[in-house]
């Protein structure tokens, strides 16, 4: 554990991090990317020009600073930010160089007011707070179904909206068995798909939420276009348009802690609330699978959001789904027809419940302040948002 003193500076530059904190994880990646341009190959490039991996990583520090006494206060964060490095084959030695380009970022904008007390201070919390995140993923790697990333070919591909493809894909890689047969996939998860599109000088990465934890015909996934708002989805059209049927794609192996309260699956009193947009009802979609698999008496609430009839994803497996259940209630909200998912139908939801919500980062802000207003507890409310998630939690 940190030392008393380093605790206490530390903590005491709270305020400065609270008003500089965007700016110094802006400057810490232009700094990185700089001296480190391979590690282009992992970072969303998209997250980046957005704002959102440096809001992340603000928020991220921030909260640290605050807990950095009580670091295991922060476990779910930083559970589910390891879930991400694990599958993005972040390794232990990447981490000092996070921390060169941090306190260097540190340094660079609070000039004369970054001591050097602060930064040798900042220096052991991060050596702190990077064993934490090394031990944790140690474990995450070991526990992983098959190394790095694997080959697999795609044995089907299908158009599940106008924008949405569903991909299943079978490994065939030739350095490691992979025996899915043997494997428990969670409903829920991703996986992440490694791509070297030919228009971009670096790899790309991105996390596909599972469609189906069932892998009796392949791994199941589901990728949205993503060309909204003047942005061109690098991975997104590239999987659309030239990975086709007999193309092999690299994965690496399912990650992620969306997933369903165990002890909540098999009692009838406590009703499932699944809400979702657009490709968000990818992992949203594996819920209910196992939900009925498990217990169909349960009561289940569905609201599912896009933009018209063209746009709606997974209907038909949903409906089939849905039919098994024994008390449903289901909602479409279609943005073309003016029908909103908004706090107004939050406000008919049941409370208590047991709430599963992923959309995009717009819609997650959106439910997430309107379920919280409504005093649904966040214990009760479980999200993942297409895009970093420490960007929406509160520090």
């Amino acid at each position: 554990m940190a030392s008393v003193q380093t605790i206490e500076i530390v903590k005491a530059t709270v305020p400065v991090l609270e008003e500089h904190g965007a700016t110094i994880t802006t400057v810490f990646y232009k700094n990185m990317f700089n001296e480190h341009p391979e590690l282009l190959d992992i970072f969303n490039e998209t997250n980046q020009k957005l704002g959102r991996q440096q809001t992340a990583l603000a928020t991220t520090v921030l909260a640290a600073a605050k807990h950095l006494d009580k670091l295991e206060t922060l476990l779910p964060q930083v559970t589910q930010i390891s879930h991400k490095h694990r599958a993005l084959q972040i390794l232990p030695e990447h981490y000092p160089i996070v921390g060169h380009h941090l306190l260097g970022a540190i340094k660079e904008v609070l000039g004369e007011a970054a001591n050097d007390d602060i930064i040798n201070a900042w220096s052991e919390a991060y050596d702190e707070i990077a064993d934490v995140f090394i031990q944790l993923e140690e474990t995450m790697y070991e526990q992983a179904l098959w190394d790095g990333f694997a080959t697999f070919k795609v044995v089907e591909k299908s158009a599940v909206a106008t924008d949405i493809a569903a991909f299943t894909v079978i490994p065939v890689d030739e350095n490691q068995v992979i025996d899915l047969d043997k494997f428990t996939l969670t409903a829920g998860q991703y996986i992440t798909v490694k791509t070297d599109p030919t228009d971009s000088d670096n790899l790309a990465l991105r996390h596909y939420s599972l469609y189906s934890a069932h892998t009796d015909e392949g791994i199941k996934f589901a990728v949205r276009r993503d060309n909204r708002n003047e942005h061109y989805g690098l991975v997104s059209n590239y999987l659309h348009d030239e990975v086709e049927v007999g193309d092999t794609i690299l994965l690496s192996a399912p990650a992620g802690d969306f997933a369903l309260n165990q002890d909540l699956m098999g009692q009838n009193d406590i009703p499932l609330v699944l809400i979702s947009a657009g490709v968000g009802v990818t992992p949203i979609l594996s819920i209910l699978e196992a939900q009925i698999a498990s217990n169909p008496k349960r009561p289940i609430i569905w609201a599912y959001a896009c933009q018209n009839e063209q746009h709606h994803a997974f209907d038909k497996q949903v409906n089939q789904l849905l039919a098994s259940a024994k008390d449903v209630e289901k909602q479409v909200f279609y943005f073309d027809s003016g029908k909103l998912l908004d706090d107004r139908y939050l406000a008919t939801l049941p409370e208590p419940a047991d709430i599963y919500v992923c959309g995009s980062m717009p819609f997650m802000e959106s439910i997430i302040d309107g379920l919280t207003a409504l005093n649904h507890g966040l214990d009760k409310v479980h999200y993942e948002p297409f895009g970093p998630k420490m960007s929406l939690q509160a520090s």
